[in-house]
């Protein structure tokens, strides 16, 4: 291959031509996987191209994909690419109005529907003369009742030719964030984003991604979020890699451990709920006192890894919220180092990584070699410059010139940078609240000594209008086993000890065990799981002053 810097697109051409039996794509139906090569998802790609340009697409069209990841996803993302299109990916569970809003807002004037929980009404958001095109059917997804046939699509048209290979200044993608408040807004990306974080990856060894002899790559994050696109997408189309798919929660499991990948990218809840898989299984003091006896220590780290679908995994990647110093620590006496991603939609994925195994592990890496990062002195927010910064927001310059300042990305994170160049996320800028005696509040630091009791899967501190603050917590499934009485005493001996350790205004009054999941269908967590601490105080605030009056420590509430 040249020197010169090529798009993920010509990178995809490169494997069809030169390795087309190779499998490229495996999807999951009940016990069977369909795989597709590299040649078959470049025909049907082709046709699919073919087929938008028939429909009255025009070069630079925005083209918007509405589903959850499955290998019609990528087979959209290419076509949309091979047509000289801009793909629009949404988060799969938005809701009819979200729909109608992130459409507007991006000018897709066609759309591609796939595989979804729910439709409903959905069919509503769209305005006339758009064009729709729906996934052939996913087995338990929700039927899709408007659009053209993929299928029929692809039998009518002949794959395009030609290998459309777009300039790298061209706008690639708008992506838009789910943003914890507010109004999407849709970051803009040229196809030199992706490829000069790939180069730059081959160049620095940084992550040593190109090390990985075979690439097994699994999806199962959000597609158009960044983090599974420049995690999993790119850079498999880069290596010529494999990637499998989840079919669904229930299966997930079971295809992981079918896949067995080398590369892996999750969320901190994920590698939380592995964790306490683990110990629902086997108790913490049982395991440490296997991995001190030596032989016996490997067989029993294979075997967990075989069943958690770990066995073969050289990169264990977590990210989009920041992971808790104890579920890396965990993570370390399995002989598995998460590596930590911290980033943004804005810098294109992450700004600082930390695959050296001896990074602190309550620090989120060091920039990036070629990145930098900086902490502002007035407010402590960190600032990050890198060469695939976004090129804005879509039709918003005035929220762009907001946070892009002299070429710094202005995060909305409050972070630390130690002498030797570790970064160390505090919280959010505006995370902070100020409690009924005056006092500001910083919660992050609170929820993560939390977050380390076994019963515990997502806190939230808050307190507004309170003298003190509470902290609201949802039940990890360990917890569902056990009497309420246990639970109780576990979290009283909890908050004891937490309070022990904090100033006498940061103390917290009362935890409050919320009895109904957290999930993004009931607006208290983002699509990449993350609190919404907004969605929380809406919800709740009106019960925080009853809650810190009320005598008990531990308060039950539907």
């Amino acid at each position: 291959m040249s020197e010169k810097l090529m798009s993920n697109l010509e990178w995809f051409y490169h494997w069809e031509k030169v390795q087309p039996n190779k499998v490229f794509l495996r999807q999951p139906y009940g016990k069977e996987w369909k795989s597709l090569t590299y040649a078959q998802a470049g025909q049907e790609a082709r046709k699919m191209t073919t087929a938008l340009k028939a429909l009255g697409l025009k070069s630079g069209d925005h083209v918007a994909l509405l589903s959850k990841n499955c290998y019609h996803w990528i087979l959209a993302d290419l076509a949309i690419m091979m047509g000289g299109y801009v793909s629009i990916p949404f988060y799969a569970s938005l809701p009819k109005d979200k729909i109608a809003e992130v459409m507007d807002l991006s000018d897709a004037k066609a759309i591609f529907l796939g595989k979804l929980d729910s439709w409903g009404d959905k069919g509503e958001a769209f305005r006339d003369g758009i064009i729709k095109i729906k996934f052939p059917h996913y087995p338990n997804a929700a039927e899709i009742t408007t659009g053209h046939e993929w299928n029929d699509l692809i039998e009518q048209h002949s794959p395009q030719t030609e290998n459309f290979i777009p300039n790298l200044d061209d706008l690639w993608t708008i992506m838009f964030t789910s943003g914890t408040t507010g109004t999407p807004k849709g970051v803009m990306h040229k196809f030199s984003s992706p490829q000069k974080i790939m180069d730059n990856e081959l160049k620095t060894n940084w992550v040593k991604f190109f090390e990985t002899k075979e690439h097994k790559m699994f999806s199962f994050l959000p597609l158009n979020h960044v983090a599974e696109r420049l995690g999993v997408e790119i850079p498999c189309i880069r290596v010529g890699g494999t990637i499998s798919f989840a079919e669904s929660i229930e299966t997930f499991a079971k295809n992981l451990q079918d896949t067995q990948p080398t590369f892996i990218f999750a969320v901190p809840r994920i590698w939380t709920k592995f964790y306490l898989g683990v110990l629902a299984k086997m108790p913490q003091k049982k395991l440490d006192r296997l991995f001190k006896i030596p032989i016996v220590s490997g067989i029993v780290k294979k075997k967990l890894k075989t069943a958690l679908g770990l066995r073969d995994i050289k990169i264990a990647a977590t990210g989009a919220a920041i992971t808790p110093k104890y579920i890396k620590d965990w993570y370390t006496k399995l002989g598995i180092h998460l590596v930590e991603a911290y980033g943004m939609t804005e810098v294109c994925g992450s700004i600082t990584n930390s695959p050296d195994p001896n990074t602190p592990s309550d620090s989120v890496g060091k920039a990036v070699p070629g990145c930098e990062v900086k902490i502002h002195p007035e407010t402590e927010e960190i600032l990050m410059k890198t060469p695939w910064i976004m090129s804005g927001y879509y039709k918003d310059p005035e929220k762009t010139a907001e946070v892009l300042k002299d070429g710094w990305m202005h995060s909305g994170d409050r972070g630390r940078v130690d002498e030797q160049g570790f970064l160390k996320v505090i919280g959010r800028v505006k995370d902070a609240f100020k409690t009924a005696k005056g006092e500001f509040i910083t919660p992050n630091p609170i929820e993560e000594k939390l977050s380390k009791n076994d019963f515990i899967e997502q806190v939230c501190v808050a307190g507004l209008t309170s003298p003190q603050p509470v902290a609201l917590v949802n039940l990890s499934e360990l917890a569902h086993e056990l009497e309420q009485t246990h639970i109780e005493e576990s979290l009283k001996e909890e908050l004891k000890s937490l309070n022990s350790s904090l100033a006498s205004y940061s103390k917290i009054s009362t935890i409050i065990i919320n009895k109904t999941p957290w999930s993004e269908n009931n607006g208290l967590l983002t699509p990449t799981l993350k609190v919404r601490r907004g969605g929380i105080d809406d919800m709740f605030s009106e019960n925080y002053m009853q809650w810190h009056e009320d005598k008990r420590k531990i308060i039950w509430w539907d």
